[in-house]
């Protein structure tokens, strides 16, 4: 079936109808178009669970080796910890996640989530109420996201050269808006949730949990989120068959940047203040999560549930090391690691499913 949709494919341009100056799908190219994307997203979706059966096996290892290596890590109220240290990283990594599976991804959120806080500082101390405050952030993340999916989609510019840029230029205004200085909060109260917990549990871990179910049931049940799997397998088969590919794109990129904005809010609310320096390895961070759950850089393939799971496994391994009194650079060198073992046995696992296909 696949080598005669390659072949289908290879026909398309010349059998194609020209109405007006366009070049518009025939019936049978949108046939082909449709059965090609559903059958890599049947394959993808099998390969996920794969993927995630493996890589909570993994955080299993990970979770019974550090509570040899240190006794005070398989405790209550380490684990509490724990979820609320991920909860940042989490929600950039959620909108990650929606742009890998479409087949991008999104440098610049190490710039947004630094940009969100100081934004989000200065503005409540200007007097601003917290929930305008919040608002505004999110509409900067927003402009940033649509200004990446633009240049993306219009200009045709590889999303890791205009991320990277808009990364540069995010990161600098952080420093320029701050100059370069912490700003604490005038007013304590003006962090969000900074104190308040359902029991021991932060309202920030609740935050990351329905933010998840929400981007889960997206993904998993409406039309756009089939729409980012079509797409991240299949780029040209999904515009045939009529999706309109260039506004989703943007689409994604304005949910990812948003979610780092908020990330940037709840950093400031827990440190009271604001600053460039906060949000450095969202983006190295993030990736790696998305990966580890079983995500391909190449698109159509990941999901929620194995982000979460990444996710858990680098704040498990950093608090683990930390208890270990091993040196934070030391941190950053295992996170990297991860993600080149991550990438390796994604793409060692697609040679394996291509040879047996």
């Amino acid at each position: 079936m696949s080598h005669r949709i390659r072949r289908h494919d290879r026909q398309w341009c010349a059998e194609a109808i020209t109405r007006g100056g366009r070049v518009v799908a025939t019936d049978a190219e949108q046939r082909v178009a449709t059965a090609q994307r559903w059958a890599t997203t049947r394959e993808n979706v099998a390969q996920a669970g794969l993927q995630l059966i493996g890589i909570g096996a993994v955080y299993v290892a990970i979770v019974i080796f550090f509570s040899f290596a240190s006794e005070n890590f398989l405790t209550y109220s380490n684990t509490i910890n724990i979820l609320t240290n991920v909860t940042v990283i989490g929600i950039v990594a959620l909108g990650q996640a929606l742009a890998i599976i479409s087949g991008g991804f999104d440098l610049s959120v190490s710039g947004v989530v630094p940009l969100g806080a100081v934004s989000f500082a200065l503005l409540v101390n200007d007097g601003v109420p917290t929930v305008l405050a919040i608002l505004l952030v999110l509409c900067v993340g927003g402009v940033v996201g649509a200004v990446n999916g633009l240049i993306v989609t219009q200009i045709g510019i590889n999303p890791l050269i205009t991320t990277l840029g808009t990364l540069s230029i995010t990161s600098g205004l952080a420093y320029s808006l701050s100059n370069g200085v912490t700003i604490p909060f005038k007013n304590p109260d003006n962090g969000v949730l900074a104190d308040k917990t359902v029991g021991d549990i932060s309202y920030y871990v609740i935050l990351l949990v329905a933010l998840s179910i929400v981007a889960f049931l997206m993904l998993r049940y409406s039309v756009f989120g089939r729409m980012l799997y079509a797409i991240g397998g299949n780029r040209e088969a999904s515009r045939l068959a009529g999706m309109r590919v260039n506004l989703v794109t943007v689409l994604v990129y304005v949910l990812c940047a948003s979610l780092a904005s908020l990330a940037g809010v709840i950093v400031a609310s827990q440190l009271l203040a604001g600053s460039a320096t906060v949000g450095a390895q969202a983006a190295l961070q993030s990736i790696a999560a998305v990966i580890l759950g079983g995500a391909a850089l190449t698109g159509g393939v990941g999901g929620i549930p194995g982000t979460l799971i990444g996710v858990l496994v680098l704040g498990t391994i950093s608090n683990g090391m930390a208890l270990m009194q091993v040196p934070a650079f030391y941190q950053q060198i295992a996170t990297g690691t991860i993600l080149l073992l991550a990438v390796a046995f994604g793409r060692l696992r697609h040679i394996l499913v291509g040879e047996q296909s």
